[in-house]
């Protein structure tokens, strides 16, 4: 699957605020979490397969993240009630936020064309950041495995 992505964003650079619809009819902002280590990570679709085996990844290490005091917050532009079978489904513990007006994959530069199967449209691209304590970037994975993606960010947070 190609894709052309053009992250604006890079690392040391501040986080785009965010207020974003959640799983479960709540609400969160990026500033809610100020002075912890925040795991933002994009993906396409809920319940498809490479989204699937990230969620659950991320699921299977949460206990480690939570020990390191990170919030993980899972993004993509499904509606609140797609998220709320997803999480019910693979029994994810963490919050998945609905980005339905695009606002946030834009302020992130995750959203853009991909190519599949000859196919071109726009999409979210599987793009992760980690944002420190201070707001600021730490770290961006613009090439994430579903499967390896969540030891990865743990190792970044040793």
């Amino acid at each position: 699957m190609a894709t052309e992505l053009n992250l604006k964003l890079k690392e040391g650079d501040e986080a785009p605020a965010f207020t974003a619809a959640t799983n479960g009819g709540g609400q969160v902002s990026l500033a809610d979490f100020k002075g912890r280590n925040v795991i933002l990570y994009f993906y396409p679709r809920d319940d498809t397969p490479g989204c699937t085996k990230e969620a659950c990844a991320f699921r299977d290490h949460f206990a480690d993240f939570k020990k390191r005091g990170a919030v993980v917050l899972g993004v993509s532009t499904d509606a609140v009630k797609s998220h709320d079978k997803f999480v019910e489904k693979f029994k994810l513990p963490f919050t998945l936020l609905a980005d339905e007006d695009k606002k946030i994959v834009e302020a992130y530069g995750v959203w853009g064309q991909k190519s599949f199967m000859g196919r071109k449209y726009l999409g979210t691209h599987r793009v992760t950041f980690l944002i420190g304590p201070d707001g600021r970037i730490k770290k961006i994975w613009p090439k994430v495995k579903p499967e390896e993606h969540a030891q990865e960010v743990l190792a970044a947070l040793d």
